[in-house]
């Protein structure tokens, strides 16, 4: 048995309308190609990789994030945290290769390589395989044990009828339909390590395979790294401890809701922030008599990244479709070094930049100019939208 989708209530059918709105309004911002949107895509990406591996306690900056993302050297993480980013890059990036593929079918077979991806650097942790044995999740503070997964004989009759589940319910709707798919993962705990990175990666996949908007927008991850704890007691309400399949769902799919509203809020916001850096970027580089691509490691710097050689040829690649050579890129960072544009960090051999005093400017100017963080409830805005329609009706 898996836990079964809820009945939608009218407030969470409500709620859903409001969001598919917000991910409509999405994709419009990001249809017409521009040359930020390279750059965007690029954070979203890494901030999702932060986000889920943050809450498994790889903490990263987002700087080490991007540079694991891209396959260059970070400068921060240690070696196992490396290779907890590396691992998930690879599952994600084929989550999103693959997500167009209409003959793509979620069994058992793929959800075993997303893991042997995600934990082949350890091979003690069974990568690929379903746990050999029982499991059980510790608070880290106490040693107590907070959730106990269900018998490994019973796994595989678990998981086929979680992705039945997934397959059957045509008439679901995706962002439901992907939170009951992660709440069942997780909860099953399949594998001996990586079941919440497998979760939040299954959610992601079934979100990206909707095609509302570009998958790398569809994620919630960022935002259940932010709210770890408040994500760990939903779970633990559910969840009950141990394997109970008949329990209520619905909190959890709830949570997921206002999870993917505020997400959607702050993509949008950013929309208009990565729009306003490119601009400020481009209008530096033409100041200077820089050539155009020079604005995407401008952009960067202003995100307050630090630019190696090779992670200036992927920006610039990434915003401008222009793959340029080494001696190309190490021009353009000195040129933008000459013009107090960057400032190099270092020797030679680990040297980095970071942005100048210009740079710094631009990022604090459209920083203040941004429109504040969303947190609404999207519950509340509903419930405060029907009460002001019976107010207005009496």
């Amino acid at each position: 048995m898996a836990f079964q989708t809820p009945v939608l209530r009218e407030d969470e059918i409500a709620v859903l309308a409001l969001i598919d709105q917000l991910r409509e309004d999405l994709r419009d911002s990001v249809a017409e190609p521009r040359r930020w949107f390279g750059t965007l895509r690029r954070m979203s990406f890494a901030r999702a990789v932060q986000g889920s591996n943050s809450i498994e306690g790889y903490d990263a900056s987002l700087d080490d994030v991007v540079a694991a993302v891209e396959g260059e050297p970070t400068l921060d993480a240690d070696t196992e945290t490396q290779f907890a980013l590396a691992g998930y890059r690879d599952a994600m990036t084929y989550v999103l290769q693959v997500a167009d593929d209409e003959t793509l079918e979620v069994d058992e077979g793929l959800l075993k390589s997303l893991h042997f991806m995600m934990l082949k650097h350890d091979l003690t942790k069974n990568p690929g395989r379903w746990r050999p044995g029982a499991i059980y999740v510790r608070r880290e503070s106490s040693g107590e044990i907070v959730y106990e997964g269900p018998p490994h004989d019973e796994i595989p009759r678990s998981i086929a009828e979680m992705l039945a589940q997934l397959d059957g319910e045509d008439d679901c709707p995706v962002l439901v339909k992907a939170a009951m798919a992660h709440l069942n993962l997780v909860l099953i705990h399949p594998f001996s390590d990586g079941n919440g990175r497998m979760a939040r990666c299954l959610q992601t996949l079934v979100l990206a395979r909707d095609r509302v908007v570009a998958p790398t927008f569809s994620s919630i991850e960022e935002f259940l790294g932010r709210n770890t704890a408040a994500y760990y007691e939903v779970l633990a309400d559910v969840g009950e401890g141990s394997w109970h399949p008949q329990n209520d769902p619905r909190p959890w799919v709830r949570f997921c809701m206002r999870a993917h509203y505020i997400q959607a809020r702050t993509f949008l916001r950013r929309r208009q922030e990565a729009e306003a850096l490119w601009n400020g970027s481009l209008a530096l580089a033409t100041a200077h008599g820089l050539p155009e691509r020079c604005a995407a490691g401008l952009m960067d710097a202003a995100y307050g990244l630090r630019l190696r050689r090779g992670s200036y040829q992927a920006v610039v690649t990434s915003v401008t479709g222009e793959e340029i050579s080494n001696l190309t890129a190490s021009r353009d960072l000195k040129a933008m070094t000459d013009s107090d544009l960057l400032n190099a960090v270092g020797e030679t051999r680990g040297r980095y930049y970071v942005g100048g005093d210009q740079v710094e400017q631009l990022s604090a100017r459209v920083r203040k100019a941004r429109p504040p963080r969303s947190d609404d409830d999207p519950f509340a805005l509903v419930r405060r939208g029907r009460q002001l329609s019976f107010d207005a009706a009496n």
